[in-house]
């Protein structure tokens, strides 16, 4: 049995040489600036999380993941576990409390509760009429609105490790994570790449919280949010690529696993961002499923993943 039941996905915590560069970065894919202080910067998207990105000024390490506990009886138990810091206030913007752990690779993961909600900014988007539903936007003409369009929400991290089986089963037995895809090669035992999703009960959750795809050496392969609708990841890959400043990893297309419609942008220091619309919602109930790489490891049309990107671990 978990030890929790995590309740959200919270923010990537990492470090950049230049706070101005990093923030410049993450307006260009749509964050807005929450707080900020002379050594860390807070970014937040249209949800009333008070932030979902945090950067220390610093080198180029990434720090860890953080989640939201349901309650702060969770952080009690938590507390417990060996190795584990005990219940601490959160000294910095949005404050809370939380406990610090250790995942197997050695990144932090943070478990918070009680952080500050803050005020949803309101975002304007036409409906969209399909085939099916004609009607759902008529006598107005659509016009959208101007790049960067709006984050709403933080999606998903994924962490490559040369110990799959040992990470995953850690994030299910310590923050109560079911498997929602296990890919493998050759052997059936022999996983290199595990989806995992939340666990709350009979409620429809992301298809994946976290990701663990199996490398050399460990680090951050990526971190992502949601958009608000598949003509924004479109219209900002435009926007992005006309700035000329990023590197841009893999995309546009859709995924097999998840399905989300994808798009994969670099900061200045080869962090991986994925901006993505339109996701599969499972809840407990449904299960996980075992797939090989050559069938797991596709997109439902778009490019195959690049190796560059399958290899990829900001340290």
């Amino acid at each position: 049995m978990a030890v929790i039941k995590a309740a959200e996905f919270a923010w990537p915590r990492m470090e950049a040489p230049d706070l101005d560069q990093m923030e410049e970065f993450l307006t260009h894919f749509g964050l807005v600036r929450s707080d900020r202080t002379p050594d860390a910067l807070y970014m937040r998207g249209t949800d009333d999380h008070h932030h979902l990105h945090v950067t220390h000024k610093g080198g180029t390490k990434f720090i860890g993941f953080a989640y939201h506990a349901a309650d702060e009886d969770d952080l009690k138990r938590l507390a417990k576990l060996p190795g584990a810091s005990a219940i601490e206030t959160i000294d910095e913007p949005g404050g809370g409390k939380r406990v610090r752990l250790t995942e197997p690779n050695g990144y932090q993961i943070e478990v918070v509760a009680g952080q500050a909600r803050v005020e949803p900014i309101k975002v304007a988007r036409d409906e969209q009429n399909t085939a099916r539903e004609p009607g759902r936007r008529v006598g107005r003409v659509m016009r959208l609105g101007k790049s960067p369009t709006s984050i709403q929400r933080i999606g998903h991290g994924v962490l490559s490790s040369p110990r799959v089986t040992e990470t995953v089963a850690w994030f299910r037995e310590t923050l109560g994570m079911i498997r929602s895809d296990d890919v493998y090669v050759g052997e059936k035992d022999n996983i290199i790449g595990s989806f995992n999703r939340l666990d709350r009960g009979e409620a429809y959750v992301d298809h994946h919280v976290f990701f663990c795809n199996h490398n050399t050496r460990a680090g951050l392969n990526h971190v992502s949010y949601e958009v608000q609708d598949i003509d924004c990841v479109f219209q900002d890959h435009e926007y992005i690529k006309r700035l000329g400043k990023y590197d841009h990893m893999w995309g546009i297309g859709r995924h097999l696993l998840g399905s989300q419609v994808y798009d994969y942008w670099c900061d200045p220091w080869g962090r991986v961002h994925e901006r993505w619309a339109d996701t599969d919602r499972l809840n407990a109930a449904n299960g996980g499923n075992l797939l090989s790489a050559e069938e797991g490891f596709q997109s439902q049309w778009g490019d195959r993943p690049p190796d560059r990107f399958l290899g990829h671990a900001s340290p």
